[in-house]
């Protein structure tokens, strides 16, 4: 599998400011602002043919802000390369799904929203995919409590 190794220069060029990039060992990486980023899913879809979602997943920075940092991971069938797009999120603020431009996102970012508590605006079913619907608290953050069982 090889990289795209022009696609960070054509994404530069199209989305003129805002986007930052990361040096990656495995794939290309850029962290795109919150605000940009419905704009620069679809681009990538639509124009650099990364049709295929593969995952979005999240990291802790707890106690740092914005807490935390949102990865989407996707992939263009037809060369057989991978994309990684960063985007940073706090606890009171919400991400815009992905779902719109990729329908594979529905169950990673319910799955985002379970254990880590980011909401994902305008997602068709934004409920637990794991935990009841009455458990309190979302387990993969980092001040989770881990001591002790539950006592209902």
């Amino acid at each position: 599998m090889t990289n795209d190794v022009g696609i960070i220069e054509r994404l530069k060029n199209h989305f003129a400011e805002g986007l930052e990039t990361v040096t990656s060992i495995d794939q290309p990486t850029v962290i795109v602002p919150r605000g940009q980023l419905l704009a620069f899913a679809e681009h990538l879809k639509s124009v650099e043919g990364y049709v295929m979602f593969n995952d979005v997943l999240v990291v802790d920075w707890f106690p740092a802000r914005p807490r935390f940092e949102v990865v989407y991971q996707v992939y263009q069938p037809e060369t057989r390369q991978r994309f990684r797009f960063k985007s940073f999120v706090d606890e009171s603020e919400s991400m815009p799904t992905m779902t719109g431009v990729w329908a594979g996102a529905n169950w990673p970012e319910r799955e985002a929203f379970d254990l880590f508590g980011v909401v994902f605006d305008g997602h068709p079913d934004l409920t637990r995919i794991y935990l009841p619907d009455d458990w309190e608290g979302h387990p993969l953050r980092k001040d989770y409590p881990t001591g002790g069982n539950r006592i209902d």
